[in-house]
C-alpha cells in the first residue's frame, strides 16, 4: 500500500474516532492538536495493528512517527516494505 492509499485509510480512521468529516483532518496537522484523547489514540494505534498487521509495541517506534498523520503514514510504508 503506498503511503497516501496509508494517509487516507489513517484520516478515515481518525475521522471516526472522532465523529468528524474526513475532509476536516488535515494529515500534517499535529496528532496532539486533532483532539484525539488517549482513548482514542489506543483505538487509533488497535486499528492500525489490525489494520496493517503490525505490532507496533514491538517496532521501537519514536515520538517523531506520531507527530502527524502523514509521519505516522510514512512509517507505517516504510515497516510494511
Amino acid at each position: 500500500m503506498d503511503p497516501k492509499c496509508i494517509e487516507d485509510t489513517l484520516i478515515s480512521e481518525v475521522a471516526s474516532i472522532l465523529s468528524q468529516e474526513p475532509t476536516e483532518i488535515a494529515p500534517d496537522a499535529p496528532l496532539h492538536t486533532l483532539g484525539l484523547d488517549s482513548l482514542g489514540f489506543v483505538e487509533l494505534l488497535v486499528f492500525i495493528e489490525k489494520t496493517f498487521g503490525l505490532a507496533l509495541m514491538e517496532l521501537g517506534l519514536s515520538r517523531e512517527d506520531f507527530q502527524t498523520i502523514r509521519s505516522l503514514a510514512a512509517c507505517i510504508h516504510r515497516l510494511q516494505e
